[in-house]
């Protein structure tokens, strides 16, 4: 029950610092340069500017919408999430615009890659704990879990849609380029940080110590070893080898059992994009 509590203070605390990392993208390096973005809000400024309809008000009837239907092609889960993301997007974008009337950056280009960069990266970091900031995210995920497409890509695709079509009412194609540029660099960064956090590593170790290998990382580590039999091809002497599947972050402790056990052991070591099953992730299609 206190692991529980605190792995949800755990996931809740990161997704609140991504939220705060890409309001701050936006507030210190988009918005100080009327910067046009995709998204909710970029359809709610033309909105507004036809009809007058608030823009604000329009973001959460929208969002309204998009959570009913993530909550039925996702789970209930997603959608408290997400309405936690929404609110918390909206109270950071609010605290941290009054606070950067300026831009930080003051060369327009630059702000664009630094303010898609963080935005995108603390985006990443939203996703990675399965919440969102509402609107374009939201749609993002569903299709992605649907059609097996990077989050990225359709974020993407959909706001260079809204971002090209604003020039029907501002005529510039100078900022819908900086728009461009913005959501390509946080797509880049979205799609490397998701990418990033299901990389894992598989191990080969030839030892003649193998069966204390084995042992030792089941025991310490509580992670699966498979043993192959074969044949060094140099000596003509059979050996065993021991493969083992672990994320990235575990490597260090699989080659300190291993070192521990047989200096001499010959071990490689491979990046591996996903791993699916008990242990990892589940396998979804």
């Amino acid at each position: 029950m206190k692991k529980s509590l605190i792995k949800k203070i755990r996931n809740y605390a990161i997704m609140f610092f991504g939220l705060s990392l890409n309001a701050f993208g936006w507030t210190g390096f988009l918005l100080p340069h009327k910067i046009v973005g995709g998204g909710v809000n970029g359809i709610g400024i033309m909105v507004n500017e036809v009809t007058g309809f608030p823009v604000g008000l329009f973001y959460l009837v929208v969002n309204l919408f998009l959570i009913l239907w993530a909550i039925k092609a996702i789970g209930a889960h997603f959608g408290a999430k997400s309405i936690v993301g929404i609110l918390g997007f909206s109270a950071m974008m609010s605290i941290l615009q009054p606070l950067t009337p300026n831009p930080i950056v003051s060369d327009a280009f630059m702000s664009t890659i630094l303010g898609g960069f963080i935005g995108g990266f603390g985006l990443g970091l939203v996703f990675w704990q399965g919440g969102s900031t509402g609107g374009t995210d939201i749609i993002a995920l569903i299709l992605s879990k649907r059609y097996h497409s990077s989050p990225g890509k359709i974020t993407l695709y959909v706001n260079l849609l809204i971002i090209t079509s604003s020039y029907l009412l501002f005529r510039s194609w100078e900022m819908i380029i900086y728009g461009i540029v913005a959501m390509s660099v946080s797509s880049f960064a979205l799609d490397q940080f998701l990418e990033g956090t299901k990389m894992s590593a598989q191990i080969f170790v030839f030892s003649e110590k193998y069966q204390s290998i084995a042992d030792n990382i089941t025991k310490i580590m509580h992670r699966g070893v498979t043993v192959f039999d074969g044949l060094g091809w140099f000596t003509k002497e059979k050996r065993s080898a021991l493969m083992i599947l672990v994320p990235r972050k575990e490597v260090p402790e699989v080659l300190s059992i291993v070192k521990e056990t047989d200096q001499e052991a010959f071990i490689s070591v491979a990046s591996v994009r996903s791993v699916y099953g008990q242990g990892f992730g589940p396998l979804e299609f």
